[in-house]
Formats: structure tokens, C-alpha cells, sequence
């Protein structure tokens, strides 16, 4: 049934546009015709012949099929006083039914909806899901600091939660707060429950808190007993053992584990002891800024020597793995040491040094600038690195606004913690959303093997690189639908209905990046496209799939709805994309028709 869309225009002039719903397109009419041997109904059998072979559902079983059909009668039902159905037919679907199955990106969408990823390697053998200052609610600067942004990360299945410890002004109790800042403290218990109400609502894999610690050491012990009496049997610890390997995921699920800087042991001199009244100088997690100028003499010209000061971000610190060994000192706070499980931790000299891999497994952490100027010399002593031990990436300094940087700079080198501000909206964002959803939606998502190959020097693997091709994308978009029941009709123009179009980008490593776009449907809710486009991958494990739709304008093009897919996830065939706003929520009912193959 046709119908009109009315658009007042100039001098109360009413312009009527012709809104016709979308048909299923030619390329399922052929597959139905050919699955059903050019019949007009397709039975439970010959679905699931249709499901295994052109929708690649391997483990789709007839069982499966018949919940379909089953589900697909009872919305029949609803139909049946304007729909004539044929009674000898009650059992089989119509290809117009078959369509709507498939825009029902619930049962059909393009990603596998459970953990399927090997979960028993160690925990450095993952990307892992990670905030930055996951207590603001705003900008670096002047933004409230509450549980809020931390209970709704979890709940969008982040498994990094950041928090910057400081004591109050009495020093008597600690806070959480972005120090050196306007932004007002919350209180450190209520993130503490808040991550054990709400850690494991969207993942059972475990919750990793990084501590940025200004605390003093009668602080430090207060917290470490506040956190085992929170937290209690969740609470995962090896105490005072040093890991020559992380735990894996599978062995850490519905636990919290602990990772900071272990508190410098005070050396006994006189200079030390003339700042014990000063521990904010003495003690506290003070050198995220890596004192790159610091090398040792022997250090090569190629070192990166200057790193942007970030006050955000000051849990590392420059230790010499000697000072552990050989000077006496008096124990700090074995309490608070003994509850962390990644050590964060950088030791002096040349990059190279600072990457080395032998003993105890730790973690190191560096700005978004720091890794890029590493990965220009080092690329390889990088991916070493990460094969064993873990890196975190975090925004730089100047990123006031709460933005984030292209989270690939540290992906493509195996960073398992590329730290975001998840209220800092925006493409970077939708890239990290996108990544994981893979593997399920639980938060850690496993390298691809290229990062984790021990290779030759002369075989190493250099993601600036130009690789061979390795597979070829086919990215058919057929037609978009939902936005009529999500929108006003003047949402995108007052005049008349939207003219959308869709942009499709291959995010991954520099050889694989590139852009498309489909034609522009004028003055229609229910756009039909019709076209398709090749992606030539080299590595198509680090590949993301960005897709925007937008509405055309004279000036800047109005937002439509976007989404995020990793391409070594897809689903073969027809496929239900569900498009979301820009702050990663799902619309409710605007979707693209879609099809996948891969060559």
C-alpha cells in the first residue's frame, strides 16, 4: 500500500512525497527462488539449508529452523485479516516473510552474540576493554567526578577502571578525584561498590582497577583494608609472589584484581628522611610523565627523549630493577603491595631497556605520543614487549575535552590497554565500541596471532608496513529502515523527508584504510541503495568496519546513525545492522540491510 508523506513548504503550500516500504531485494528473491527450487514457500528444511549454506550458519540446527518458522507464524497471526494466507501453507514462510525474519538484527545480526575466543591464555594475550579517569563525568578540567560514568562503563561491558587515589585535606581519608584540578572528588567507597555491584552484569570476566596512587602509607594501608573488606573472596591476589605469567581470563572470572606502581620501599638516608613530612613528594605515584630525557649515556640517538607532562596520569615510575636487589630499606605497606597483581613498573636506561622482557611480568604505561615516537625505533622491541608483559596507552594531556586518539597506534603494536574516555564521544570512541563487540561483548577480545608470533629479525612483522593481500571484503548495502518510527518526520529537513546516504571506512593498519560511499536517496525514510564494495585486507584481524549514514544538506551533513564491526567477526550473507547514536546507544528500530562475503 502506498502512502504519502505532507511537508508544509512556502506560503502553506502542503508538497506530498510518495513513501514506499522497502521489497525484498532482487538478490533474495533469487537466493529464496533458489533454495525453495522456484517455489513460493520455503519449508523448515529447506531454511536451514539456507541458513547453513549461503547465511554460514555452521551451527545452525533444525531445531533452530523451527523456532524460526514457529516465530515467524506467530507474527502471521497479527496479519492474517489483511494478509490472505494460505491454510495448507501453515508451516512454511513467504519470501516476504523470510525478508522480515531477516531484518531482525536480535536473531539475525551480523556478529556472533557469545564468547567464542580461546579464554585460557594469559591475560597479555588480550585486548582488553579500558577506560581513562573513569570517574568524570565531563571534561579533564571541571567536570563532577562520580560512580555514575564508572557504573555505566560496566554496564557497557568495560573491564578497565581507572582511579586516581588522593588523600582529603585532613589526610585522614582518601578521595577520588583528578588532582590539580577543578573537578570534584567523589568518594573512593562508593566507586569501590559500585564496581562490585555492577563488575560483572555485562561480562563474568575479571574487573582490572588501576590505581593512580598519591596516597601516603598509612592511606595506602587503609585502602588496601577497605578493598579486601569491599570486595572480600572477589578480591584476586597473589600476594607477595612475583608472576613470570598472568593469569588468564578463564581462571579470573568474577574477580577484581588490582594494578598499580608498588610503593617505593623509603631507602634509609638523610635525605629521605627529610621528606617523610612530605609524602606527596616522596611516596605517591608521581612520574606517568616517564622522564624520557633521563637515558642512560649509551642510549641511541634514535631514543625518544621528551614526553608531554600529563598530572592525570602519574603512576609510573622510574625504577632501576638494582634497587629492589641490593640497597636496605623498610618495608611500605606490605598490606597495600601485596593485593596487586600487575605491577606497574619501568626500568631505567634505553628504551630498549625499558622493554625488556626477561623475569617478572609488569605492565608499562605510556601516552598516546609517547608510543608513537617509540614505535618509530622500536617497533619490534614493542611487540615483543607486549607478547609477555602489558602495555596501557592513555590520551594525552591535552585532550581537556575528554577526546580520545585512534586507538590503532596502539592496537597494531599489541598495547593490550588503550585507555579511552568513554564520555568523550566521537570516531575514536565508536572504533573502540566496535572492537568489542567482538568475541561476545565481554571485554577482552584475543590478539591475533601476527602480534603473538615469535619471527626472525628479518621476518618481523612491521604493521607500517605494506603487506600481501590476504582476503578481499564484499560489502553489499541493500537498504535502510526504522528511522520514520525513531524520528520526527522533521527531524532531518522540515520540508521534506531525509536524502540519506552511507559512508563505509576500513579502519586498521595504514595499508588497509580506505573509503566508499554509496549514491544519495532523495527525499525518502526508506532508502534503497543497491550497491556494493570491494575492501582488498592484508590484515583483516586488526580491520574495523566503520559505518555512517547521513542525511545530505547544503552545509554539514546531518548525523543518521552509526556502527562499528570487526571484520574477522562478520557473518557471511544477508545480514541486520543495527545502527546506534553518537553516543554508542542503540536506536530502537533504524537498521541497514546488508550483506557480507569474503574472498
Amino acid at each position: 500500500m502506498v502512502t504519502h508523506n505532507k511537508y508544509k513548504s512556502f506560503l502553506f503550500f502542503i508538497r506530498k512525497f510518495k513513501v514506499i516500504e522497502p521489497v525484498p531485494p532482487q538478490d533474495l528473491v533469487e537466493a529464496f527462488s533458489k533454495f525453495t527450487g522456484g517455489g513460493s514457500h520455503m519449508s523448515v528444511e529447506q531454511l536451514h539449508r539456507f541458513m547453513v549454506e549461503h547465511q554460514g550458519e555452521e551451527n545452525y540446527t533444525l531445531s533452530d529452523s523451527e523456532k524460526v518458522v514457529e516465530k515467524v507464524l506467530q507474527e502471521r497471526k497479527t496479519y492474517q485479516e489483511t494478509v490472505k494466507v494460505d491454510q495448507n501453507r501453515e508451516h512454511e514462510i513467504t519470501l516476504d516473510e523470510l525478508f522480515r525474519f531477516l531484518l531482525h538484527n536480535d536473531i539475525n545480526g551480523p556478529l556472533k552474540a557469545e564468547v567464542h575466543h580461546d579464554m585460557g591464555a594469559p591475560l597479555s594475550h588480550y585486548f582488553i576493554y579500558t577506560g581513562h579517569n573513569s570517574y568524570l563525568t565531563g571534561n579533564q578540567l571541571s567536570s563532577d567526578c562520580s560512580e555514575e560514568p564508572i557504573i555505566k562503563a560496566l554496564k557497557r561491558g568495560v573491564r578497565v577502571i581507572e582511579l586516581d587515589l588522593w588523600p582529603t585535606c585532613n589526610k585522614d581519608e582518601i578521595k577520588v578525584d583528578h588532582g590539580w584540578t577543578l573537578t570534584n572528588p567523589v568518594s573512593v567507597v562508593k566507586c569501590l561498590e559500585c564496581i562490585k555491584e555492577y563488575g560483572f552484569v555485562a561480562s563474568q570476566y575479571p574487573v582490572i582497577i588501576t590505581i593512580e596512587d598519591h596516597l601516603t602509607t598509612d592511606l595506602r594501608a587503609k585502602f588496601a583494608e577497605m578493598v579486601t573488606k569491599i570486595f572480600g573472596e572477589v578480591l584476586y591476589y597473589p600476594g607477595e609472589e612475583c608472576l613470570t605469567e598472568f593469569p588468564s581470563p578463564e581462571s579470573l572470572k568474577n574477580r577484581v584484581i588490582i594494578s598499580t606502581k608498588p610503593p617505593r620501599e623509603r631507602f634509609k638516608s638523610n635525605r629521605i628522611e627529610d621528606n617523610e613530612n612530605c609524602p606527596m613528594l616522596n611516596e605517591s605515584e608521581s612520574s606517568e610523565d616517564e622522564s624520557w630525557g633521563n637515558v642512560s649515556p649509551n642510549s641511541s640517538r634514535n631514543e625518544v627523549e621528551t614526553e608531554d607532562t600529563n598530572g592525570s596520569d602519574r603512576d609510573e615510575g622510574s625504577t632501576s630493577a638494582s634497587e629492589y636487589d641490593h640497597k636496605p630499606y623498610v618495608e611500605c605497606s606490605p598490606g597495600y603491595k601485596s593485593i596487586i597483581t600487575i605491577h606497574n613498573r619501568k626500568l631505567k636506561g634505553s628504551l630498549k631497556d625499558k622493554l625488556k622482557t626477561e623475569g617478572e611480568v609488569r605492565r608499562l604505561s605510556w601516552s598516546e605520543s609517547t608510543l608513537e615516537k617509540a614505535s618509530e625505533s622500536h617497533g619490534t622491541d614493542i611487540l615483543r614487549f607486549t607478547q609477555k608483559n602489558i602495555l596501557r596507552v592513555y590520551p594525552s594531556a591535552m585532550r581537556v575535552k575528554s577526546t580520545n586518539f585512534k586507538p590503532h597506534i596502539g592496537w597494531m603494536y599489541g598495547a593490550q590497554m588503550v585507555a579511552f574516555n568513554m564520555q568523550g564521544h566521537g570516531k575514536s570512541l565508536w572504533l573502540m565500541q566496535g572492537m568489542f563487540r567482538a568475541n561476545g561483548g565481554c571485554g577482552y577480545v584475543k590478539k591475533p596471532r601476527i602480534l603473538m608470533q615469535k619471527h626472525q629479525c628479518e621476518n618481523e612483522f612491521d604493521p607500517t608496513r605494506i603487506q600481501s593481500l590476504k582476503k578481499t571484503l564484499k560489502v553489499k548495502v541493500y537498504m535502510g529502515h526504522g528511522w520514520s518510527s525513531d524520528f520526527s518526520p522533521t527531524h532531518f529537513d522540515k520540508c521534506s523527508p531525509p536524502d540519506f546516504f552511507t559512508k563505509i571506512r576500513i579502519v586498521g593498519v595504514p595499508g588497509d584504510v580506505a573509503k566508499k560511499k554509496t549514491k544519495v536517496i532523495m527525499d525518502n525514510w526508506f532508502p534503497v541503495w543497491d550497491e556494493e564494495f570491494e575492501f582488498s585486507l592484508s590484515v583483516p584481524e586488526l580491520a574495523l568496519l566503520l559505518i555512517q549514514v547521513k542525511d545530505k544538506d547544503q552545509g554539514k551533513d546531518d548525523f543518521a546513525g552509526q556502527t562499528c564491526l570487526p571484520v574477522s567477526e562478520l557473518k557471511y550473507g544477508f545480514r541486520s545492522v543495527a545502527l546506534y547514536n553518537r553516543k554508542g546507544d542503540k536506536f530502537k528500530s533504524v537498521k541497514l540491510l546488508m550483506r557480507f562475503q569474503f574472498e
